[in-house]
């Protein structure tokens, strides 16, 4: 296969852009702020790790619609990238940390379905996909902790 860069790029940037887009609008000041659990990350583990999920996740639309034309792909692409993105606006902007948390799992759900709509096209497409999963019950674990805490 040959590797089309300039859509690969495209896609990552725009992954990237989407993925963080509210981030530009609200502090994440709010994050020192709070009571954390325990186990809690530092916050510059976020930009960190959510940069290589983003750079994962378009390599993994870019296989997937490289060969295989279907929209249905970019629907379900597009809509959990969208309410992803939307997450920091709850939480960081709203700072609603229970709908935050709701959020996460509506976000969890749309990733597992699109981790399994990936894989049917090609297998190393959704797996790329799963440490995206994987942080996702960080999150998950985080926000709740977060909500009881505060």
């Amino acid at each position: 296969m040959k590797i089309n860069y300039k859509k690969l790029i495209s896609i990552i940037l725009l992954t990237i852009l989407i993925g963080s887009f509210f981030s530009f609008f609200t502090s994440t000041n709010i994050y020192t702020e709070i009571v954390k659990p325990k186990f809690a990350p530092s916050g510059i583990v976020f930009p960190i790790v959510w940069t290589i999920l983003y750079i994962l996740m378009g390599i993994s639309y870019y296989i997937v619609t490289e060969n295989d034309r279907d929209d249905k792909h970019t629907k379900i692409y597009l809509l959990q990238l969208i309410v992803n993105s939307l997450w920091t606006l709850i939480f960081f902007g709203f700072k609603n940390f229970l709908l935050g948390w709701i959020w996460i799992i509506l976000l969890i759900i749309l990733v597992m379905i699109m981790i399994l709509d990936f894989i049917s096209v090609k297998k190393i497409a959704g797996l790329l996909q799963i440490p995206y999963l994987l942080w996702l019950f960080i999150a998950f674990y985080l926000n709740f902790s977060i909500y009881l805490l505060n």
